[in-house]
């Protein structure tokens, strides 16, 4: 028996098979079909896809065979990967100098016809073979032969297509980690401006109750005014920004609600001057969502419809319907409207209309789109089909099923 020589490229060879995260891991349907394939068109009773370690030879998949690896100095696979650019064929192990006493050929599994196409990575690396075993001498006719290196490539293309989608795990968990660790820092940051903001707030109330007459029809007045106003803004920010952190934080919880008593309970804490009028239909009907979700989805579009409302009653219509996947909804009211061209800007973050307004904050959509993308689902503006002014969104939620689906 004759041992494989150590390919020149060896450390390199090594350190690339260590790249594609796949040794050891569990069998995989697309790279057991590609084997089963191979064994057939070659007429063989095995298949075997094979990639060799350092000291052993792993089987990805093992099609005709129970054994998982064997020691690398045995593996006839070993040899084949010694010349990448072409197809190693045994026709008979049992007249072969290399291999007639191998234990792999005189024993099970009876290695006596070897034919091993090399996978071949663009670095010019041979990670293994994807090969055929008979128990008898064979051969392979030109088409065989074509069709076993075309099935390599098909091998090194899923080993490719896997490592890129480990590298962008590891970017998307690095994303999340660095996100989680900025909205940890904007809750922080917010919550502790809270305290100075609220002792700011605290004295000019002071000053404009208990000391007014001191500054009366002056600029002082008016200066206060506009600190108060600014004040106000920023309470309004902070706020927001912790209810942004909070909502991409905070564990989902899903439970049975009714929707309509739902805008009912946030209407009686927005409209506290009876400023507006809910038109809905089907809304008198259980869901099973988040409900925090859903109130601040709610409570921030029915917030920005009397916030920026040029009329003397908002009128809103929300409409409802369900699918097998998905609940559905259209929100509208008689307001402004949104100019197409800020269709898409108004979800980003701090991202606010030319309107002349100061309360706002340009957070409220980036949350709700927040909300709504981690329950599955997408929020986006289209003019009302009725043609009148107004704001018309249409969202969509995943139903919890088929999240845990994905």
């Amino acid at each position: 028996m004759k041992p494989a020589d150590i390919p020149e490229n060896e450390e390199e060879r090594l350190k690339l098979l260590d790249s594609y995260k796949i040794l050891d891991t569990l069998p995989e349907e697309d790279y057991d079909a590609i084997a089963k394939i191979a064994s057939s068109i070659c007429n063989t009773p095995i298949g075997l896809i094979s990639l060799i370690d350092k000291e052993r030879q792993w089987f990805k998949s093992h099609h005709g065979i129970n054994a998982t690896e064997t020691p690398r100095n045995l593996a006839f696979c070993a040899h084949s990967i010694l010349n990448p650019d072409e197809l190693f064929i045994v026709n008979d192990a049992t007249k072969d100098d290399r291999f007639f006493d191998n234990p792999l050929t005189t024993e099970k599994p009876n290695v006596v016809f070897y034919a091993g196409a090399p996978l071949n990575t663009t670095e010019g690396h041979a990670l293994g073979t994807l090969c055929v075993i008979d128990n008898k001498p064979n051969s392979l006719n030109d088409s065989q032969k074509e069709s076993l290196k075309l099935l390599a490539n098909q091998i090194v293309g899923l080993l490719e297509l896997r490592k890129k989608n480990e590298e962008l795990k590891a970017v998307n968990n690095k994303v999340t980690q660095l996100n989680e660790q900025l909205n940890t820092f904007a809750f922080r940051l917010t919550h502790d401006l809270k305290s100075p903001i609220s002792g700011v707030n605290f004295l000019l109330n002071v000053l404009k109750e208990d000391h007014s007459n001191l500054f009366e029809n002056t600029a002082a007045e008016n200066y206060i005014s506009l600190i108060t106003n600014r004040m106000g803004y920023m309470s309004s920010l902070i706020d927001e920004i912790l209810e942004y952190s909070r909502v991409n934080t905070e564990n989902i919880v899903y439970e049975d609600f009714n929707l309509g008593t739902i805008l009912k309970s946030i209407l009686n804490n927005i409209d506290f001057d009876d400023k507006i009028a809910l038109n809905s239909k089907d809304l008198d009907i259980q869901i099973n969502s988040s409900k925090i979700g859903f109130v601040q989805i709610f409570q921030n579009l029915i917030s920005n419809s009397r916030k920026f409302s040029n009329k003397e009653k908002v009128f809103i219509e929300v409409d409802f319907k369900k699918d097998k996947q998905f609940y559905n909804f259209i929100y509208r009211d008689n307001g402004p409207g949104v100019e197409e061209h800020y269709w898409e800007k108004v979800f980003n973050m701090f991202e606010t209309l030319e309107n002349g307004n100061n309360e706002n904050t340009g957070i409220g959509l980036a949350t709700v789109k927040s909300i709504i993308e981690r329950l599955g689902g997408k929020i986006f503006l289209q003019n009302r089909e009725d043609g009148k002014e107004g704001v018309c969104f249409h969202f969509y939620i995943s139903k919890k099923d088929v999240l845990d689906s994905k």
